[in-house]
């Protein structure tokens, strides 16, 4: 089944989904075979599922946990893709918007932890979490046992697990210095610009120093030491 976002289906949906109304989801489940798996169609072409719906921006509705159950539960699945200029699963968009609740839910329900898609490098929910600076997701999806890469590890903090992997990956080691600044973590991104990191290393996706990511996430500590090993 697939709904224009304007129809009334559609629309009272998605309307339950956003409220957490599990009284007025399950009949209009009830009421309309295949509506479970069915994907909304927006005005520029873009599809999404009914999951997508409960997590999308900013997601954490009311009874969000419960919701995916009722859903997952009537047939919808939970690995299903957002079919537009990317393809990120409702766990991307779980993790985006830090909503743990739904994101554990989603995972007991068998969601791929590890799914790639993501509109940060078509990679993993966690390397969205990490990107957005959605700690409290970024650090369950390690919790839960999600693939961690030197990026990840740097950001969050983990600076054993940063140890382990830099020899392998020497290659991201800016990228990880970069990642350190963005997520406050000092202790890493010591360990890292010890090792050659570039202090002033731009990333590709934004024209922003570790400096600037730093005081962009209020890490002022951290900025002020960047300024004393030479970042601008």
């Amino acid at each position: 089944m697939t709904l224009r976002n304007d129809e009334p289906l559609a629309l009272a949906v998605t309307a339950a989904i956003r409220a957490g109304d599990l009284a007025a989801l399950r009949g209009l489940l009830a009421d309309n075979d295949g509506l479970a798996t069915a994907r909304i169609l927006d005005d520029s072409g873009s599809s999404r599922t009914l999951l997508h719906v409960l997590t999308d921006w900013p997601a954490r509705c009311q009874n969000g946990a419960q919701t995916v159950e009722l859903l997952v539960a009537a047939g919808a699945e939970v690995n299903a893709r957002f079919e537009g200029p990317h393809t990120e699963t409702p766990l991307h968009w779980a993790a985006s918007a830090d909503d743990v609740v739904v994101l554990d839910a989603l995972l007991d329900a068998g969601a791929d932890i590890d799914a790639d898609g993501a509109v940060i490098g078509g990679g993993t929910p966690l390397a969205d979490a990490r990107a957005f600076a959605q700690w409290h997701a970024a650090r369950r999806l390690v919790e839960r046992g999600a693939a961690v890469t030197l990026i990840d590890a740097a950001t969050l903090g983990l600076r054993d697990h940063v140890e382990r992997l830099l020899p392998a990956a020497a290659n991201d080691i800016d990228a990880a210095f970069w990642g350190a600044c963005h997520g406050g973590q000092r202790e890493c991104a010591e360990y890292l610009l010890a090792r050659g990191a570039n202090v002033n290393w731009l990333p590709p996706w934004e024209h922003l120093t570790p400096l600037g990511a730093a005081l962009r996430n209020d890490f002022d500590d951290l900025a002020a030491w960047l300024r004393d090993q030479g970042g601008s």
